[in-house]
């Protein structure tokens, strides 16, 4: 397998805190981010719509 195959998935992420999931692949555009919009790529002063917290405190949400 290639890496450019695990490059290309886009995985989700849930708030450590509230409980809230961002998917990468839907993105939040409510709140400014456009779908396909990587963590990684979210600035640091974005926070969980939720609960207020920073993109720091969310983990991979594993199936």
């Amino acid at each position: 397998m290639s890496d450019t195959a695990t490059t290309t998935e886009f995985k989700q992420w849930i708030c450590n805190v509230c409980g809230w999931v961002y998917d990468e692949a839907a993105g939040d555009p409510e709140h400014g981010l456009p779908a396909g919009t990587r963590l990684q790529n979210i600035p640091d002063t974005w926070y969980c719509p939720e609960c207020g917290v920073t993109k720091a405190d969310f983990s991979p949400l594993d199936f």
